[in-house]
């Protein structure tokens, strides 16, 4: 007597499926039904090759309905009888489809499977390298196809907005390349004998002296700032008075500013550096700066929302810390000479070096910046200095409120004391 073949129906199927116990149900000729403990339904072509059990996973239920279920065993059965096994067949497919991937495929797998498990501070800054360099190079190119020039070519383009950024950007691509590698993807390194220096040149090593700006080219830097745009003016303003890092205020949002205590709390990590939430006070000034910024921000919900929306980006987002880059490279190149080139983390070091100027003492001067207190005084002291903090800065913001109004001889600045 022959095996039965098409026992089931979709009835029973729907049934089964509606039941919710476990089942594996023939349908003859090694075409299965099974439902497993946790609902997957799922058909299953079970078969010998060789002497050898094997079987192939068809699809699910109800993407593969009967009918197309029984074809495709059908089509299978045909060529296990000409001897090949389908099921590694299958396995070879996929590594087929994997090896063409693209760089973009390649990244999100990379994101997920790696950097998801990170410090959020490296999850931060290495996504945004790979979101805002690495994909629109290189993300639509079959990871297979990238060669060292394509990268070099990528990083040329890099070292023309800053060059100090080529080693960051360069180390974010040969992680995601180097994943390829290691999934067989890729074949080889691309990154390979890429020299940092020769596509930076000097500009790439971040061991130059930060900028201290004097009160004369702070003066002319006030000057200058109307106009780059009320934004990038009052950025800047709040980075100097501050002495915030700047992606911290990339990532504000106004659930972080406080206008009745006038306080901006840092959350820890998120590319912000600091483990520990940090609260900020604001002279007065800086709190006007916010006020301003909160009309200009519309209804975003960061305290600088992205001005032109990216492509492949939808809804609401912040302000990219290359915006600020590329606007002080402009300013500095357009004041030829009279204010020295100075990054965003030279206005920080600015107000570093003025608080000692002012009189301001070293560990009230280093918590204004969010640095941690090395050695005993870390253990012992649990101090805060949110009181002498506020205290400092309010002499900075009104020194930088004389530099600005040109009135510098007027006002004796007493000696800060905690």
């Amino acid at each position: 007597m022959g095996v039965e073949v098409g026992t089931l129906t979709d009835l029973q199927i729907r049934h089964w499926v509606r039941a919710g116990q476990p089942v594996a149900k023939s349908d003859g000729e090694g075409l299965t039904f099974t439902l497993s403990a946790s609902g997957t339904a799922a058909w299953v072509l079970r078969y010998r090759l060789a002497g050898k059990q094997r079987e192939k996973t068809l699809g699910r239920f109800p993407d593969v309905t009967l009918a197309e279920a029984r074809k495709r065993a059908a089509e299978d059965r045909v060529k296990v009888q000409q001897g090949t096994d389908v099921a590694r067949e299958k396995q070879t497919d996929k590594r087929e489809f994997a090896s063409a991937w693209t760089v973009r495929q390649l990244a999100a797998d990379y994101e997920q499977k790696v950097l998801s498990g990170l410090a959020a501070a490296t999850i931060s800054s290495r996504h945004q390298k790979i979101r805002d360099y690495v994909l629109p190079s290189l993300g639509s190119m079959a990871a297979r196809d990238v060669t060292g020039a394509d990268v070099v070519q990528m990083l040329d383009k890099v070292a023309d907005k800053s060059p100090k950024l080529v080693k960051a950007v360069l180390s974010a691509t040969r992680l995601v390349l180097a994943h390829g590698l290691g999934k067989h993807i890729i074949s080889g390194d691309p990154c390979a004998g890429i020299s940092v220096k020769a596509i930076a040149g000097n500009g790439a090593t971040g061991t130059k002296d930060r900028v201290m700006l004097s009160d004369a080219e702070i003066k002319v830097l006030f000057s200058a700032l109307p106009k780059y745009g009320r934004i990038n003016e009052l950025v800047v303003c709040v980075l100097l008075s501050t002495a915030q890092r700047i992606q911290a205020l990339m990532l504000a949002e106004w659930s972080h500013i406080n206008f009745a205590e006038k306080t901006w709390t840092i959350p820890p990590g998120d590319g912000r550096k600091s483990e520990r939430e940090f609260v900020v006070p604001l002279p007065d000034t800086v709190a006007g700066y916010f006020a301003e910024l909160q009309v200009l921000a519309g209804d975003s919900c960061f305290v600088l929302p992205i001005q032109k929306k990216m492509k492949g980006r939808e809804g609401d987002d912040h302000m990219r810390q290359q915006t600020i880059n590329e606007m002080l490279n402009r300013l500095c190149d357009d004041l030829g000479g009279k204010v020295r080139r100075f990054t965003p983390h030279d206005l920080r070091s600015t107000a570093r070096s003025h608080f000692s100027v002012l009189g301001v003492s070293v560990i009230v001067a280093e918590r204004c910046l969010n640095h941690a207190l090395g050695g005993l005084i870390a253990v012992y002291d649990q101090h805060d200095y949110m009181d002498e903090r506020r205290r400092a800065l309010n002499l900075w913001a009104t020194k930088l409120a004389v530099i600005e109004s040109g009135a510098g001889n007027v006002l004796e600045f007493k000696v800060f004391t905690a």
